[in-house]
Order: structure tokens, then sequence, then C-alpha cells
């Protein structure tokens, strides 16, 4: 019988389970740590014996219950096997009086996992799981910028990580469990989230202070495959810690180029990027701060989690980097995945594909920025942000108009905000707003301003609490800022009716302030109708009027950025967020340009040019016009127009000081605006403009 020959003093005894796949790369860190004098590899379990080439030449046995009779005694057993069989290796390692570095994810259900946890604690035996970004130095150097008073970022305010990787056929043809969320009645759970990018997940977990079970306070998930496998592999996990941080992992392996993985930090004064594969961190304070430096880079070394664990068995090391009982908050996302309805497949008219053969893979078009706005919006998921491979939103059903022939036509999707990000300032919006001829002339949840939601109405400033979404100006800063302020706005009453040849949709609506109770109460009538799909331009005309009452025995100020002292910032109200636009051509009757047109006061005021939104259910992008036109007898506010930063064009509640609605007072506020095929000239402009005069919508 095989006895164990006595390790170099200090050393510690290692059997390896699991030989081959990464097991080769353990095979790698074991030989560095044999020369360091830390570590003996004594034995090896693995089904096939990869050869004296790969594994030196110790012994390999089928089984552990193989190598325990042949009188191995390891002080470390490395599990790197395949998921379904870490539970019952560890298990077995622990009752061999040994401690256990356990691949990730460390079992393949939540179950499982607190079985083991208390195997541990009843054998007193430690367990590190491998997942290797926890040792990098990035981390502690993070955590020391976010508790530092003044710091670069400021207090943690959201975590997000993005993983962009691809898997080629070959990748699922591998191994008989690859790509499966069972197999033969056993749970694999080899999808995006808890496996290829798992690392993503726990990072970005570990950042936000999600260790145990407990730190979860919310958890939703969003699986999609476009391969033909069981597991998901393009993902959303949303969820909101027990301290109130919400953390976002948007992943998928159907990107058109593999790229590093990264996580997102966002604090109340900056942002931090790390990329955890190569230990790199990147500082971007707020530039609207005063004395904000310029970005900063830095590489961190990493402590490997084998050399970890010798360390904390010799006492040279206080704590273990990865340990088990950190792992809760990670398990609970992997069994919400394991439990989840099967994940939503991705039609073939969505994708395109690169490669033949065993590297063929799936392309999901434009999915580098679905991931990128769902982090940014902290969180969002696919569904919200209307891919068109994605279940549908929350919205109460479409406006449409009919055309010459009595045929319909959906010109827009009436959204309930309920599944907009806290900070955005939910609220129901119009979404997917399309020209008769299909044309998107809206856009939502962009990249710039995530806040920035199609069509509706929306105040930064009501006694205190923020309706628009993101960051407030306040006078006392003299600059925006980061602040626990934002309110929502409910649908409690909807209805629907034909009128004429299109619809009316009044909404009662409840303007829910900051602490919870309502502040204002609206009521909001959206009116839409053809008027002509048969000219070169064909066109039809969208009314929308709002009625604002305080909802509370007392004064109500309704501000802005512009009234709290941001010049030519009086943004508020009506507001229309436009999409990417190229060669825009905006004007009035009497000035064209950004400069020119914003903060006027004229009747009307025309955007022309070509619009390129995402893909999306309805539309596609091409040529427009809007022309908007006031109701004077309501809205005497200025125009609000951006074009060099973003796109969106408005009506100034407050341009530069609040408008203050005293008990019982109402305030009215309306638009009516021509929505075209084509680009008009300014003299095609003013006949529709005249056209508007003679018709109501």
């Amino acid at each position: 019988m095989p006895v164990d020959s006595p390790a170099p003093e200090g050393a510690a005894k290692v059997l390896l389970i699991g030989l081959d796949g990464f097991g080769r790369q353990h095979l790698l860190n074991l030989s560095r740590l044999a020369k360091l004098g830390k570590a003996q590899l004594i034995a090896g379990v693995s089904l096939s014996d990869p050869g004296p080439e790969v594994r030196g030449d110790i012994p390999v046995y089928a089984t552990l219950a193989e190598a325990w009779d042949a009188g191995h005694r390891p002080d470390i057993v490395i599990v790197s096997t395949p998921i379904n069989t870490h539970y019952e290796l560890a298990v077995a390692a622990l009752r061999m009086d040994a401690d256990v570095l356990l691949e990730k994810p460390p079992t393949a259900t939540l179950e499982q996992y607190e079985r083991l946890l208390s195997e541990s604690d009843r054998v007193g035996r430690y367990v590190q799981v491998g997942f290797q970004s926890l040792g990098s130095g990035a981390l502690p150097a993070l955590r020391d910028m976010l508790n530092k008073p003044g710091g670069n970022i400021g207090e943690l305010r959201a975590v997000g990580a993005t993983g962009l990787w691809l898997r080629t056929e070959s990748y699922y043809a591998r191994a008989a469990w690859a790509g499966h969320r069972t197999l033969d009645g056993v749970h694999v759970v080899d999808g995006v989230v808890t496996n290829p990018l798992a690392h993503a997940v726990k990072t970005a977990l570990h950042i936000a202070g999600a260790k145990r079970l407990g730190d979860v306070a919310e958890l939703r998930t969003e699986l999609h495959h476009a391969h033909r496998i069981e597991a998901d592999d393009t993902s959303i996990v949303q969820l909101r810690t027990s301290t109130g941080i919400p953390v976002t992992a948007a992943l998928t392996l159907c990107a058109a180029e593999q790229q590093d993985p990264w996580i997102t930090i966002d604090g109340t004064e900056g942002q931090a990027v790390l990329y955890y594969t190569r230990d790199e961190l990147v500082v971007t304070p707020n530039a609207q701060r005063p004395g904000a430096g310029e970005p900063q880079r830095r590489t961190f070394g990493r402590t490997d989690l084998l050399e970890n664990l010798i360390d904390f068995q010799s006492g040279t090391a206080k704590t273990l980097l990865s340990p088990l009982e950190d792992h809760g908050a990670f398990m609970k996302v992997l069994e919400t995945v394991r439990t989840a309805a099967e994940p939503a497949t991705i039609g073939a008219e969505h994708l395109d594909y690169a490669g033949s053969g065993p590297d063929r893979h799936p392309i999901i078009p434009h999915i580098e920025e679905y991931l990128a706005r769902a982090v940014k919006a902290a969180p969002s998921s696919f569904s919200s942000l209307g891919a068109p491979w994605a279940a549908q939103p929350a919205q109460s059903g479409t406006l449409s108009v009919k055309s010459a022939d009595e045929g319909s036509t959906r010109v827009a999707n009436m959204r309930t905000g309920e599944d907009i990000s806290p900070t955005d300032s939910p609220r129901p919006f119009l979404d997917q707003i399309t020209t008769l001829g299909g044309v998107v002339v809206t856009d939502q949840q962009p990249l710039d301003h995530t806040w920035h939601l199609g069509v509706g109405v929306a105040l930064q400033d009501v006694n205190g609490s923020n309706f628009w979404g993101g960051r407030t100006y306040t006078r006392e800063a003299g600059r925006y800022i980061w602040r626990n302020d934002h309110g929502r706005i409910l649908i409690t009453g909807e209805d629907v009716t034909a009128e004429g040849s299109g619809q009316r949709l009044a909404q009662s609506l409840s303007w829910v302030a900051a602490d919870g109770e309502p502040i204002l109460a609206e009521q909001r009538t959206y009116r839409v109708g053809r008027a002509d799909d048969s000219a070169a331009t064909p066109r039809w005309d969208l009314a929308l009027t709002f009625q604002l009452t305080a909802a509370r025995n007392e004064p109500v100020s309704l501000g802005s950025p512009g009234s709290n002292g941001r010049a030519n910032g009086g943004y508020g109200g009506f507001f229309w967020r436009l999409p990417p636009m190229t060669d825009g051509h905006i004007f009035t009757a009497e000035a064209e340009g950004e400069e020119a047109v914003h903060g006027t006061t004229t009747e009307w005021l025309a955007v022309s040019g070509d619009f390129a939104p995402l893909p999306s259910r309805h539309g596609h992008g091409g040529p427009a016009t809007l022309i908007l036109q006031r109701h004077y007898d309501t809205s005497p506010d200025p125009w609000f127009v951006r074009y060099d930063s973003y796109p969106g064009v408005g009506l100034s509640l407050a341009w530069d000081e609040p408008v203050v609605l005293h008990p019982g007072q109402t305030l009215k506020r309306g638009v009516r605006v021509a929505v075209l095929d084509g680009r008009l000239s300014v003299g095609q402009t003013a006949d529709v403009v005249d056209d508007m005069r003679r018709t109501t919508a």
C-alpha cells in the first residue's frame, strides 16, 4: 500500500481531483508552490490518466476512496471537476480531515451549499472556493477608496458586471454536461451566470458587500439563449442588497468579439472600473466636482487562493480570501437561475453567425449596447430596453391610428414605467413612437441619460423630490449631486376610447414623493389621429395635455435645474427624447440651430433628420420630421432643445423660476406634435403648421 512520503518541512500535502481541463492550471500552480517549498502534490484522482507529461510521477486513482485506501492523507484536496460532483467530493475530502480548495461554483444547489457549510463546521475544516478574482489586490484598494472621506468616487451607489464573451459550438460539444441545466436528473446549472462568467457575478456581489444569504433583499433574473442549449447564454441578474445597493450583471456568450469582462463601481462622486481578469482598476472622478483630477489607472498583484489556504493553515495568513461562508449571496443567485423557468430562445431571425463547423457561433446584434444600458440604468432588463427578442416590457397598451382604407397602424406603446430603476424616477411614458412609415422617433434609457424615457412629463424638483431621475442640481452645491430624493409617478386610472381616426388615452396619475406620500395629482390625456397617409410625407398627429394639482394642503413648488441656478438648464414638464440622429435640422419660423432656438417662445418648433435607433419590435431608422406646436392658452413655457450633447426637445415649465401651486390650484399645459415621414424644409413645415392651426387632433 503506497504511503505518503514525508513532505518538505512546512509544505502542505495536496491531492488534486481532476487532472484535465482547469486541473492543468492547478498542476502548473502546484509546480510553482513546490519550488517555493509550500506544497507537495502527493496524488491525483481522474477517470482518465493524462499521462506523465501532464501529471508528473504522482500516482493517479479512479476515485478519492481508492486514494484513501492507498494510504494518502492530504492536508488539502483540490476539487476541479464538473459542478454536479462538487458537493459529494468536497464532503468526502472534509471527512478525510483535509481542507478543500473547491472550484466555482461551490455546489449545484443551495441545499447542497448549506449542507456542505454545515459539514465544514461539524468537522472543523475549511473550504476555500476558487473564485480567483477575490485574491486581487484591487479589491482592498477599492474598499479603501469607498471608505475614504472625500475620496475620488465617494459613497458606493451601484455595482454592475458586464461580460461580453463568445462560445463556439465546439465548446458545448466538449463534454456531456456542457450547456445543460440538468443531466440524467442531476443538477448541472452550466449557464453563463453560474459558470463561464460566474466570476463577474461573484466579484460584483463582493464589492457590493453581498456575501451571506441575508445580504440579498431582492433578486430577479432574465434568462435567454441563442445557442441551441438547455442553459442560458445571455442573461441579466438584478438584485438589491440588504443595504440598498443595486447590483446588475449583464452577461452574454454571443458577442461579436470576446472582451475582458469588467465591474463598474458607481459612487456618489465618481466611477471605478475593475477589469478583474487582469487586476486593473480605472478610477474616474466626477468631472463636475471641484478639483476633480484625471482618470487614474493602476494594476495590482494577486494572491493565489491555494497559497492563501496553505498560509492560513500555517498561521501566516489571518483570513481566507474566499471562504465557503462568504458565498451564500452567490448561491442565492445560482438557486434563482436554477429554479427559474427555462431560458427564452432567441430566434434565428434575431441572430448573425460567424465561423464554420465547430467554430461556428451566434452573434446577437447590438448586444454590447443592450448590456451597457442595462448596467448604466442600475438596473434594467432586455425586456425594459425593448430588445426585439425579449418579452414585452411593462405596458398598458398601444395607441393606433386608422389609415384611409380603415386599416389600423400602431404608432406608440404606453409604458407604465414599473420596470424603470428607482434612481431613474419611474413614471409612465410613450415608447417606440413611429411614423406611419415605421421610423422610430423616440429613445428610452439611453446611455447618456438613462432616465430619459420616450415622451412624457417629468420635473426634477417638486418640493425637493426628483421626478426626472439621475442626479439633482442644487443651488447649494452649484452642481449635480446624487441624493436619495427620487419620486415615482403611478397610474391610478386609465381609459382608452376610439376617437375619430385615432384614440384618446386618459390617465389619472399620482406623483409620489421621496417620502412615500402623494404630492401631486395629475390628469393627462393623449390624443392620436390620422391627418394624411397618402402624401409624399405621410403624417399623423399627437396631442398631449396635462393638469397638475397639489395633493397636499400646502403649496407645492415645481422647479428645475434652471430655477435652482443652472443657466439655460430649465428642463422639466413635457419632454421628448429623440433617438440618435444624423444631419439634424432644428428650427422655428424665426431661427435655426440648437443655440438659437433653445429658450425661445415661438409658436412651433421642428426637428428633421435621419434617425437611427436600436432595433425594435416596431419600426426602423430613416428620415422623419417632428413639428411641435404649443397650446398658447395653456403653455407659455420656453422651448428646451438639445442636439450636440444628446437629441431631445421639450417645453420648460420652470425655466429660471419655480412655479408654485397653492392648494386647490391647477396648472395646465399642452402641446401638439405632427409626426411625419421624410425630411421637411422650413417652407414645407410652415404649410403643415397652417394645417395644424385649422384642425384639431
